[in-house]
């Protein structure tokens, strides 16, 4: 995951929304904005299902610090849809089906030994470079709370000493 401090990778795949409608989805649609883009192994799954309804959940809060996010995995855009249609139900971010894996593998998060993307979370700045990359084998869920605190982190421009919390002071300009 040597990608922190490079353009992210770009991408023009197909997406459910969140309502279940079809969409095309191309990072460059979200230049200008903070993008929280995550992986997640697959549809249908235990954890998957609590890590997308999490950040559904906080979208107020995402775009209140002016951030997208968008969900990806290598399901198809059917699966996508049936899943949102039935257990899933309805969430605030699209889910892009990366079938082929190539943004997986783009974004160097592929597990090739078993065909699924890692749980790989990445914060892209609003001129496409990645600021913040992270990733998990598939059974440990994320920390949506952690990734508002790199957000919200990233967001200031300033070094940011352990622990930083918003209130907390920065270290300042490099």
């Amino acid at each position: 995951m040597n990608l922190v401090g490079k353009k992210a990778p770009e991408f023009t795949e197909n997406a459910v929304t969140g309502d279940g409608k079809f969409t095309k989805i191309s990072l460059s649609d979200y230049r200008g904005q903070w993008i929280v883009l995550f992986f997640y192994p697959a549809d249908f799954t235990f954890i998957c299902p609590t890590e997308i309804t999490e950040f559904s959940r906080r979208d107020k809060e995402f775009k209140e610090l002016g951030a997208v996010v968008l969900g990806c995995s290598a399901d198809s855009k059917y699966s996508h849809k049936e899943w949102i249609k039935g257990s899933l139900g309805t969430i605030t971010h699209p889910l892009i089906a990366d079938f082929n894996k190539k943004i997986a593998r783009d974004y160097q998060c592929l597990d090739e030994n078993l065909g699924i993307p890692l749980r790989a979370t990445y914060i892209i700045d609003p001129d496409g470079e990645i600021v913040h990359a992270d990733c998990n084998i598939t059974r440990i869920g994320r920390s949506v709370d952690e990734v508002v605190r790199l957000l919200r982190a990233a967001q200031t421009g300033d070094l940011s000493p352990v622990g930083w919390k918003v209130g907390n002071e920065t270290l300042g300009k490099e």
